[in-house]
């Protein structure tokens, strides 16, 4: 099995499809290599499609009147990004960037379309998937805009648990740098918090693994946003 069908078997959007399913999505994707750094669409670009990570990673994000980025999603392998044009037939409301060097696999809107009028069950894995992306996207937005940082990050990290199914470890996969942008703060902002966290008892950090000492505690400062002085 090429790393392309295995990834798409095994994708959230296309898992328990059959063979003959996954054969026909192959049959019309395009491969892509993509350079860390390089932009893949801008917002506003016309939506003639959505990709699929075979490896790398790749951040979703939006641009201020004032230039400054915030990242809305930070992607993997085998999850998809830039999907909702596809149904919507609208431009992509956001833009998409290589974090690091990655593949890709592109999925042309209209051969797309025509194949999932074939195959009903195609769609009905894409549905699925939408709806867990607007849980998370709507709990992202309440977490910006009503939750300070502490609580934005308490949140992150117990989301981060259930994603990675461990109650008690987090591995990020993303730098300091991003995550900061992604809870929509500055670095130091985040360093400051994490220490404090760790001082508090509720986590303690090594590199890029965080474990959780006090879930109680974390899922309180998630809830309420107050951290002892």
């Amino acid at each position: 099995m090429t790393r392309a069908r295995h990834i798409l078997s095994q994708s959230v959007l296309f898992s328990g499809l059959p063979e003959a399913d996954i054969d026909a999505l192959l049959e019309i994707t395009v491969e892509k290599t993509v350079a860390a750094g390089e932009l893949i669409f801008s917002e506003g670009d016309p939506g003639e499609g959505f990709y699929v990570i075979i490896e790398g990673m790749v951040k979703i994000y939006k641009l201020s009147t004032e230039g400054k980025e915030h990242i809305l999603h930070m992607f993997g392998p085998g999850e998809p990004f830039g999907e909702v044009p596809v149904f919507s037939g609208k431009a992509f409301p956001a833009s998409a960037e290589g974090v690091k060097k990655s593949r890709v696999l592109f999925f042309p809107r209209r051969a797309f379309r025509d194949l999932i009028t074939q195959k009903p069950s195609v769609a009905m894995n894409m549905l699925a998937v939408l709806s867990l992306r607007l849980r998370h996207f709507t709990v992202q937005l309440e977490n910006i805009s009503l939750k300070e940082v502490p609580a934005r990050l308490a949140g992150y990290l117990l989301l981060q648990a259930e994603e990675q199914k461990s109650s008690h470890t987090v591995t990020l996969n993303i730098s300091k740098g991003h995550l900061a942008s992604f809870l929509g703060t500055i670095p130091e902002t985040l360093s400051r918090m994490l220490k404090k966290m760790n001082e508090q008892g509720l986590i303690e950090t090594e590199g890029r693994l965080i474990r959780i000492l006090d879930r109680q505690g974390l899922e309180e400062l998630a809830e309420f946003g107050k951290m002892e002085s």
